[in-house]
């Protein structure tokens, strides 16, 4: 199996992890609505995981094949583009905040932890299901050269 069928079979793999990650998150959230804190945990947890686990698999999907060109024109271009865009800088920025609502949670600081959960969770949210978005585009809809 050379880089680029191994590069290929981890995509659809990274789009599964973003999806299980989006589905704990939403879970995650109604539970912690329903004051039910330890089925949070768990599902936050998984997110955790969920999201760790795509970003090992998308380092090592990215070393093997490097980036796609997105096959679609005009305002498809533009569209793709700009979720792309702000799908990256959202990600890069997610990280630190997780790690911090983590440790926030570890510290038992829960009032921190929440003041800060109500701006990362529609951040990381948004950066899980964009990145479904991408994927869907990319190798589904337009394909890639």
């Amino acid at each position: 199996m050379n880089a680029e069928t191994l590069g290929n079979l981890l995509a659809p793999l990274n789009a599964a992890l973003n999806l299980t990650s989006t589905l704990f998150l939403v879970a995650g959230y109604l539970f912690i609505r329903k004051r039910d804190i330890a089925r949070h945990r768990r599902f936050m947890l998984g997110a955790v995981a969920a999201s760790g686990l795509f970003l090992v698999f998308y380092l090592l999907r990215f070393s093997l094949t490097g980036t796609h060109v997105f096959a679609g024109e005009g305002m498809a271009r533009v569209a793709y583009l700009s979720i792309l865009f702000s799908h990256m800088v959202l990600a890069v920025i997610i990280v630190p905040l997780v790690l911090r609502l983590l440790f926030l949670a570890w510290k038992a600081r829960f009032q921190s932890h929440a003041r800060l959960a109500r701006w990362t969770f529609p951040v990381w949210l948004y950066v899980s299901v964009t990145g479904l978005v991408v994927y869907v585009l990319l190798y589904h809809v337009y394909g890639y050269v």
